[in-house]
């Protein structure tokens, strides 16, 4: 048979992101002792950041997920450090639905993090007293600018009379050759155009027309109701009427 030598040396790769200055950076630490302050942590905990060492002294990290050995992630809600394998619908993390209600069972592993994690990711929640270079001491400018009007509109300070539009932040495209500087912008979105005010004004107009028809043929209704009762009535009158009539010449008649 054949013999199968499993390495007893753990081995874990970070992923250590710096939300306020947008960047990334990926350690792998092998030492037993330095892992085990994460061991039996979930998903979303707090670890204190001098477990890896002294330089991160101070520093407070959340773990936010990561990937076992083989590459399955772990999923925030399943409370177990093994991989399990789950029903999953359209709105489950770790799974894409490729048609509509699609449902699918697939592996995940459990939010608890063991020695099985190869990758494991973390977020700096509060800073140190030392920087950390290449990840606190640099800034990762935003690719793109905001696109909807009303966040444009709180980056520069606009009033509501401002024009949105002159506003825009342009992305300059890298130059090909022979060719002029290209830039490119968003298509601002929930901005109030003529064309906006117009299909409201429509749209109201519309309602309140709807709105009055309903009212005249209620009206015209109720009216044509009271004329059938009252119709009806009167036929009933009539053949009580005619009714004794008859009865009396019949006693007379007698």
């Amino acid at each position: 048979g054949h013999r199968f030598f499993v390495s007893s040396r753990v081995n874990m790769k970070f992923n250590i992101s710096y939300p306020v200055s947008g960047a990334q950076k990926s350690i792998e630490i092998d030492d037993e002792q330095k892992l085990r302050a994460f061991y039996d942590k979930r998903i979303s905990q707090e670890v204190a950041g001098e477990a890896l060492g002294d330089q991160y002294k101070g520093y407070i990290f959340k773990i936010t997920g990561g990937n076992d050995k083989q590459g399955f992630p772990m999923k925030q809600g399943v409370l177990t450090n093994t991989r399990v394998r789950l029903l999953m619908g359209k709105d489950a993390s770790c799974f894409r639905p490729r048609r509509s209600g699609e449902r699918r069972r697939k592996s995940v592993r459990g939010c608890i993090v063991g020695s099985d994690i190869g990758v494991l990711s973390l977020v700096i929640v509060k800073k140190g007293d030392e920087e950390l270079p290449g990840l606190t001491d640099k800034d990762v400018p935003r690719r793109l600018g905001p696109k909807r009007a009303s966040k444009i509109r709180k980056l520069f300070n606009l009033k509501k009379e401002d024009d949105v539009r002159k506003y825009v932040i342009r992305r300059e495209l890298p130059v090909k050759e022979g060719k002029k500087k290209r830039t490119k912008a968003p298509k601002i979105q929930r901005l109030v155009t003529p064309e906006r005010l117009q299909r409201k004004r429509r749209i109201l107009a519309l309602k309140k027309r709807r709105a009055t028809k309903n009212k005249t043929e209620a009206a015209e209704y109720a009216k044509l109701v009271a004329q059938r009762h009252k119709e009806a009535r009167e036929k009933r009158k009539e053949s009580a009427s005619k009714r004794r009539s008859q009865k009396d010449s019949s006693v007379k008649a007698q």
